[in-house]
């Protein structure tokens, strides 16, 4: 007893990879082994690499847009339609400048998923449930393994994104402290050039780390999805059907194959014995085949029932035991005989057809 219920335990324990349709419904339900730090990770790379570009194109708008501000608008009389074109033209500026920014961000969110997980479209993460705003598995995710993971890999990105971005200042100290006496321009040169270069170290080794972070998701993610030695026969089942099932149904297959035999054995010629192990059933009919075929064959239980038949009918048996074990071996039902059989077959059918003649 003791034996059993272990042998079941193990049986449901995941241990097993999960199969291709497993993959694929997991898939369809938007499980897939997906890091969101390189995402992140790929779209600040290539916004701040976007910046060493368009730089002093969106320096130009912005210090455009403040000229403008300062020198036009401020000596605009305040009216509804004056409020409304200012807004209008600054919103246009500000769009001018953004608009490179969302393009990129777009850009490297799909070129980030494109690259975990391919093209994949489902509404089943959309869907409400119940089990997401449940308190318990709520505390039970702050408490977990994965949570005590989000957290190390968080503390590992202020180390060392802080790191790299303090050692950029660094660097570069001195610099800084002489923008003191340069004018605003130079300043601010300066300035978006030291943000920039940190901004790609930072990309880069958050890039590092997500790589690390997407090797965990896939294992996490291979770890979730494994399956039991049950779930695999349970699945086999639902896929190939279940095999007591298909059994029977190739049972009653048989059954219904051997009752037509049966049927054609009244018609035969002749019945060809062992005389007790075999039993072949010809018929010649020349509009049907140039030869002679069999319409039934068996053996031990079958050709007893075969003979049975045959006998009722008054079907002629003829006795051959090498003749009778060679074609059974040979020529399936419905099957012209072969070349070799024709002398011996011949002589038993002019024996048979002399015999209905004297009757």
């Amino acid at each position: 007893m003791e034996l059993t219920l272990d042998l079941q335990f193990f049986a449901g324990e995941k241990t097993e990879k999960a199969t291709p349709k497993k993959r694929q419904d997991s898939r369809k339900k938007g499980q897939v082994a997906k890091s969101q730090d390189v995402n992140t990770a790929i779209m600040l790379l290539l916004i701040f690499f976007l910046f060493l570009f368009v730089g002093d194109y969106m320096k130009n708008v912005m210090t455009s847009m403040f000229t403008l501000s300062f020198t036009e608008y401020i000596q605009w009389e305040v009216t509804e339609q004056s409020v409304s074109q200012i807004f209008f033209e600054s919103t246009l500026e500000m769009s001018k400048a953004v608009a490179p920014i969302m393009g990129v961000a777009i850009v490297a969110g799909l070129l980030s998923n494109l690259t975990q997980i391919g093209f994949l479209y489902t509404t089943e993460t959309l869907k409400f449930d119940l089990k997401k705003i449940d308190p318990i598995q709520g505390a039970k995710k702050i408490f977990s393994a994965r949570a005590l993971v989000e957290l190390v890999k968080s503390l590992l990105k202020i180390v060392f994104i802080g790191t790299v971005t303090f050692s950029v200042l660094w660097f570069n100290k001195d610099e800084m402290m002489m923008t003191s006496g340069k004018d605003v321009e130079s300043s601010l040169a300066f300035f978006g050039n030291t943000t920039v270069v940190m901004g790609i170290m930072a990309s880069i080794v958050l890039l590092l780390l997500s790589a690390i972070d997407f090797v965990y998701q896939k294992y996490d993610y291979e770890k979730n999805i494994r399956m039991s030695k049950n779930d695999i026969k349970d699945e086999n089942k639902n896929i190939e059907g279940d095999p007591l099932i298909k059994s029977k149904i190739k049972e009653k297959q048989r059954q219904m194959a051997m009752r037509r035999m049966m049927s054609e054995v009244p018609k035969a010629d002749v019945i060809i014995t062992n005389p007790t192990h075999y039993a072949i059933a010809i018929k010649y009919d020349e509009q049907k085949a140039d030869a002679p075929y069999v319409v039934a064959k068996g053996v031990d239980h079958i050709a007893f029932k075969i003979k049975e038949i045959a006998k009722a009918h008054q079907v002629s048996m003829v006795e051959n035991r090498p003749l009778a074990r060679s074609m059974y071996d040979q020529v399936e039902i419905g099957d012209v005989i072969g070349e070799e059989f024709f002398q011996a077959v011949a002589e038993i059918l002019a024996y048979v057809y002399q015999l209905k003649k004297k009757v």
